[in-house]
């Protein structure tokens, strides 16, 4: 494929005002695939001024849900037809197995797409009962521009989840990849101009959180922002949202996720589901099962059931064949793991 380098603001892939760049490194082989660029507080500028003249547009803001949805339909077309490519990136840049990527992850993708695209023209307002002197109803308009800040787990479907409900209730979005997996979100960029959606409407820039993600959260002109991510960033985002122009915030932030296996459980299946929770996507996701209790009657067995289940796992290059657990993000995870492990 070719790869898109630069930042996508206003339906064109544009260099950053300093010229500085992210290195996204292969966690396989902890070799360098390419460098993008990275947005500055003035890339990040721009990118929210296009997105509020969107907005604003007619091209955009007269559309109706019906037309919203046609758009979001095309470009769910448009990741089904690369799907291949899509996770080939994933595989590359993030370690996760291809196979997981091209069977789960961009399927998903496509799914959280059509999904609110079938929602763009059901959303509907209310007429509220308060005597018959009066008539009093709600409509349901968008917020404006949408700051999103998204995580290295799940880069395509977290950008999903994201920019799916924005678009679909009318809003514009500038959307923050994570500098350790920004190329595939710079691919599906290309296929927001592909689909038709006007310029400005969305904005992918790759960045540094420090500055591109804190210029996100602190900007007048952005009216929601929306952060995945660890418990720390969030409380920082949330101040910062507060601190400008109290923007509405989402966060969705990391947990210590909880198995508990009591001494009636089935066994096998309780294996089954710690293993699907804990080691999906490599270990790394936030709904892990991180810890397990379980009941000193069974422990012994279910820790031999679990310990042969997970010798007969598969470890190696997501991009192989029968892969069942590819490498740990970057040498960063790998160290906090082995210091959990000692």
């Amino acid at each position: 494929w070719m790869q898109p380098l630069g930042l996508f603001i206003n339906n064109e892939f544009v260099a950053s005002s300093n010229g500085q760049t992210i290195t996204s490194v292969n966690p396989t082989t902890e070799e360098d695939i390419c460098s993008v660029y990275a947005a500055t507080t003035d890339d990040v500028d721009k990118a929210v001024a296009a997105a509020k003249k969107a907005f604003r547009d007619p091209s955009w803001r007269q559309l109706s849900g019906t037309e919203r949805g046609a758009l979001m339909y095309k470009l769910a077309d448009l990741v089904a037809e690369h799907a291949e490519t899509l996770a080939t990136i994933e595989a590359l840049d993030n370690g996760k197995p291809y196979s997981v990527a091209l069977k789960e992850n961009v399927p998903e993708v496509i799914n959280v797409l059509r999904y609110y695209a079938g929602y763009a023209d059901k959303n509907f307002g209310q007429t509220i009962d308060v005597g018959p002197a009066k008539f009093a109803y709600t409509i349901k308009e968008p917020i404006g521009v949408c700051g999103q800040i998204i995580p290295w787990n799940f880069p395509l479907l977290m950008l999903a989840w994201k920019i799916g409900p924005a678009l679909a209730t009318g809003n514009t979005v500038v959307l923050k990849t994570a500098e350790q997996t920004p190329l595939s979100a710079l691919v599906f960029a290309q296929f927001i101009k592909e689909a038709g959606f006007p310029p400005g409407v969305v904005n992918i820039i790759s960045g540094f959180g420090k500055t591109a993600g804190a210029a996100i959260a602190s900007h007048m002109d952005i009216d929601k922002v929306a952060f995945t991510g660890s418990t720390l960033v969030g409380r920082s985002i949330m101040k910062a949202a507060a601190e400008s122009n109290l923007k509405k915030v989402t966060l969705e932030l990391g947990g210590k996720s909880p198995n508990i296996v009591f001494d009636d459980a089935d066994l096998d299946l309780a294996v089954e589901g710690a293993i699907a929770s804990k080691f999906r996507n490599n270990g790394q996701t936030c709904m892990c099962a991180n810890r397990i209790y379980v009941h000193r009657k069974i422990a012994d067995d279910y820790i031999g059931k679990l310990a042969a289940k997970m010798q007969a796992k598969v470890l190696g290059n997501g991009l192989e064949e029968n892969v069942d657990l590819g490498p740990l993000i970057n040498k960063e995870a790998l160290d906090k793991v082995e210091r959990h492990v000692r």
